[in-house]
């Protein structure tokens, strides 16, 4: 197989797979959910499915991609994502992302972005905007750090704890 038909034969999978998110996202609104799919895929095969569960589940951080990365977790035993794909129905917001990151997925793949968000509502470009641009005097919520004698002492315990997994 030469590189330009490895390359057409991954983007193919890749839309088909965003197709599916799109589906999840779809059949996500019919069943109460928000209108947001994701999958994780790995060696060309999908591991685990997400969508918005932030109203059913009462919990904010449960968005579709942090659904579907906690699941592949699971599913292959393992924080890291490495090798994996990220396949959203939208542009992850700030915290996906992050998550997408901590987990080390090797590639984001998405269809709407966070302006066709917007439009049905779902405007997370403040949260894109004050990570970007705005100093933290700015922010809507204070964040202040306390210095205390003892703020490492976790730290010190991780760095002693001889039988780690370092992540």
């Amino acid at each position: 197989m030469t590189a330009h038909t490895q390359e057409v034969s991954t983007q193919e999978l890749e839309r088909a797979w965003l197709e599916e998110a799109i589906r999840l996202a779809t059949q996500s609104v019919a069943n109460g959910g928000g209108p947001f799919g994701a999958l994780i895929a790995k060696d060309g095969e999908i591991v685990a499915f997400g969508n918005n569960q932030v109203t059913a589940n009462l919990d904010p951080t449960a968005h579709a991609e942090v659904s579907a990365i906690r699941a592949a977790c699971k599913q292959l035993n393992t924080f890291s994502l490495e090798g994996c794909v990220l396949v959203t129905s939208c542009e992850p917001c700030p915290m996906c992302l992050s998550s997408a990151l901590w987990a080390r997925v090797d590639r984001i793949v998405f269809a709407a972005d966070r302006d066709d968000a917007a439009v049905a509502g779902f405007d997370d470009r403040k949260f894109y905007d004050l990570f970007e641009k705005r100093p933290e005097s700015d922010w809507p919520t204070d964040v202040e750090r306390l210095d205390l004698p003892n703020r490492t002492e976790p730290f010190d315990a991780w760095l002693a704890k001889a039988d780690r997994i370092d992540y």
